[in-house]
């Protein structure tokens, strides 16, 4: 199942232009390819997008978006200037079937894969490199600011927009070197 856009990702594709210009991009969770799309749009360098779905990589594929199958870097080679990601980040529920699940669950607590991105990233961002991520007021925040800390990252909210259940913000997240 392809993540439809909403407005999760409208929101972190609004921040895409001021930080792709010139730059290797790489879109982690891609689903339909909205945020690699925006880095096409906004005149990246070079553009790769990831999803560990086969039906939203075909999709990407079919729009001329460079996409590779991937569960996060598992299949990803080089160091990129900007990572993108708009991952599931809800808490899981039970009720929801699991199709829809791979989509908007980032596991039990909601907080797993935004960990599990985190605990990589710098393996894969150039010294300089930048990551733009959309989380929810939904998704615990206690054990990715332990994995930021752990890896000298910091972050600053760029944008942030209240809905009905949720407040989304998109952070951009940089190495502290000390």
């Amino acid at each position: 199942m392809v993540y439809t856009p909403r407005e999760d990702s409208f929101l972190l594709s609004s921040c895409i232009s001021k930080y792709a210009l010139n730059k290797s991009v790489l879109d982690v969770c891609a689903g339909s390819g909205i945020q690699a799309k925006a880095a096409i749009d906004a005149g990246a360098k070079s553009v790769i997008a990831v999803d560990i779905d086969t039906e939203a990589i075909n999709l990407m594929k079919k729009s001329s978006v460079n996409a590779i199958k991937s569960d996060l870097f598992a299949n990803v080679t080089g160091k990129f200037d900007l990572i993108v990601c708009n991952p599931p980040y809800l808490p899981e529920d039970k009720r929801e079937n699991k199709e829809s699940s791979l989509a908007t669950s980032g596991g039990r607590r909601g907080d797993e894969i935004i960990c599990r991105l985190l605990d990589k990233v710098t393996n894969y961002l150039n010294v300089d490199g930048k990551v733009l991520l959309l989380i929810s007021s939904l998704t615990p925040q206690g054990k990715i600011n332990a994995v930021m800390t752990k890896h000298n990252l910091s972050k600053k909210i760029l944008k942030s927009e209240k809905f009905f259940m949720e407040t989304l913000q998109v952070w951009l997240i940089e190495r502290v070197f000390k």
